[in-house]
């Protein structure tokens, strides 16, 4: 049974593998990869309230709905033995979706929100699209208005920014790179933790995901030291000054 469950959100490319490879060496915290559990709850609301809606208000099981969506991260972590979830999914700083967070899981949510410039995400796209033989140019769609995987996230995070009451603390990918000790205290006191002595020169990751199936080989590879990664890739002008005019 989950005792605590805690959203990691945020851009792409922030160092959202690294940090749940780092918390996954407390034992009492488990972080794997992008979860679904965010989807899963949003089709299960949307069914209820939709498709499903006429049978359950025929049969009086309206009132289970609430139960229904309720209990997926459960379900989701049946297997898990750690009480602490760190949940990874893009989409949580979405306002429809923190209101799934706050009325079916925790009424006092806790958020961490990577965050990182938008010109080193894209480079780091970039990068990654040609070491995988991508067709065509690899800067195409990107930074399309509402396209994943970037887009949708930045719109995220601004909202979360413009709507932040306390649940959602926001961490610079550099923070985790160059500071990580005071990062991963903040993180803690953020949510409430015990701190916990974590070794940053042998990370680990323990649940790692198969890129196969994104078809983008080496997107969540980390390395079992602290370091960052330098990027040689050059950008269009064009690209370059939409990233600048998005950062600020």
């Amino acid at each position: 049974m989950i005792n605590k469950f805690i959203a990691l959100s945020g851009l792409p490319r922030t160092g959202s593998t690294l940090l749940s490879a780092i918390l996954s060496q407390n034992p009492d915290i488990h972080a794997e990869g992008n979860s679904a559990v965010c989807q899963l709850m949003w089709d299960m609301q949307q069914s209820c309230n939709g498709n499903s809606k006429q049978q359950l208000i025929a049969n009086n099981k309206y009132n289970i709905i609430n139960d229904l969506i309720a209990s997926i991260p459960n379900i989701y972590y049946k297997n898990i033995t750690q009480s602490i979830i760190v949940d990874k999914c893009r989409s949580w700083t979405l306002p429809d979706n923190m209101n799934m967070l706050s009325n079916y899981i925790d009424e006092n949510p806790k958020v961490i929100v990577l965050e990182r410039p938008l010109i080193d995400i894209v480079k780091s796209f970039v990068s990654l699209r040609l070491k995988n033989n991508w067709i065509g140019n690899p800067e195409d769609g990107l930074l399309d208005e509402g396209s994943e995987p970037i887009m949708r996230s930045y719109n995220g995070v601004k909202w979360a920014k413009e709507n932040n009451n306390g649940e959602f603390l926001f961490v610079k990918y550099d923070d985790i790179v160059n500071n990580t000790k005071e990062t991963l205290k903040k993180i803690y006191e953020f949510c409430e933790l015990e701190y916990f002595e974590h070794n940053f020169n042998r990370i680990i990751n323990k649940h790692s995901e198969n890129d196969k199936v994104y078809e983008m080989i080496g997107q969540h590879d980390i390395r079992p030291t602290i370091s960052k990664r330098k990027i040689e890739v050059k950008l269009s002008n064009k690209i370059i000054n939409k990233c600048k005019a998005l950062d600020q």
